[in-house]
């Protein structure tokens, strides 16, 4: 059982990542990608320590979410090639004791043909033994994909927030219109779904951390927990995945006005002004926007600094990303 438990967990986890997570990472890889290009034109306030910054547009932003789920899908790719190498043939600790010659070779070859997954024997068997370190750096690459998640459900969560009080930059699908006690209120329970999800994983992910560093000698007695950890992972990682997908980032759209609205009153603006003005003077115009509400063009028109047009060249958004 000492070669053999560890082959089978090897070849659940193997099924489960190639047959049912990356097929899912794709697809979602493939939706943030389309977003990015139906997003591209709209502009936005870029935000750093939740505060306003120079803008770019949402098709930017979304191409940063695409391009984390193509990292996480090669990490996970990238791992799974240690855990296509078996332990069987190991037997009890390691020497081959009592197995017959080509074994472990031959089950791995039997192994790939039936499943048409490629697996092979490991070429040494004393790192298939008390250790689980290929099932820690999948694990690791699991949680990254969670960590992934989290930030992208938790922005979408953000920009869709409102409508009246938060940033309302995004409008989310509508999937249970109305809370408990207040009527027309639209939650956005897909990135909270998705969120709680990414936090199981991660709590998954220390687990299989510890019980790999629980081998003693020859032998790792946690592995039935590794195996049920990181079997789960992969589980609740792809499902919720497919559901963030379809039920969220398919039909998700901009709030096209308010957006607008935030670009022009946005004091951040005044960055451009720098090299004209100096830091200094750009700030005292950025202060004055703020405390009389008006916009950055309004401020300077008045302050006879610039003329109209020279105004317009200078704060041209598309200069600025």
């Amino acid at each position: 059982s000492n070669d053999t438990y560890p082959t089978a967990m090897h070849i659940a986890i193997m099924l489960a990542a190639k047959e049912v997570a990356l097929p899912g990472l794709k697809t979602l890889q493939l939706e943030l990608a389309r977003k990015k290009s139906e997003f591209q034109r709209i502009i936005k306030i870029g935000r750093t320590h939740t505060q306003d910054a120079t803008p770019l547009t949402l098709g930017q932003e979304f191409s940063g979410y695409a391009a984390l789920i193509k990292e996480r899908k090669t990490d996970i790719e990238n791992s799974l090639v240690n855990v296509s190498k078996l332990a069987i043939g190991g037997t009890a600790v390691g020497t081959g004791i009592n197995a017959p010659e080509n074994f472990g070779s031959d089950v791995c070859s039997e192994i790939s043909k039936s499943l048409e997954v490629s697996f092979q024997e490991i070429d040494n068997h004393f790192t298939r033994q008390g250790s689980r370190e290929e099932i820690v750096h999948l694990s690791g690459c699991l949680k990254a994909y969670a960590v992934s998640m989290f930030k992208i459900a938790n922005d979408i969560r953000w920009m869709g927030s409102g409508p009246v009080s938060g940033l309302n930059e995004l409008k989310l699908p509508a999937l249970q219109p109305g809370s408990s006690i207040m009527p027309g209120k639209v939650n956005p329970v897909i990135s909270e779904m998705m969120m709680q999800v990414s936090a199981q994983v991660i709590g998954n992910d220390n687990t299989i951390t510890f019980s790999s560093a629980n081998g003693n000698f020859e032998l790792n007695t946690m592995l039935p927990v590794m195996a049920h950890n990181l079997l789960e992972s992969i589980s609740i990682l792809s499902s919720s995945t497919d559901v963030f997908n379809d039920k969220l980032i398919k039909d998700l759209e901009a709030n096209t006005d308010k957006l607008q609205e935030n670009i022009q009153r946005n004091s951040i603006l005044v960055t451009a002004l720098v090299p004209q003005l100096g830091y200094d003077k750009a700030a005292e115009i950025a202060k004055e926007a703020m405390s009389s509400n008006k916009t950055i063009k309004e401020v300077l028109l008045d302050s006879n600094l610039f003329s109209s047009d020279e105004i317009d060249n200078l704060l041209d958004i598309e200069k600025l990303i």
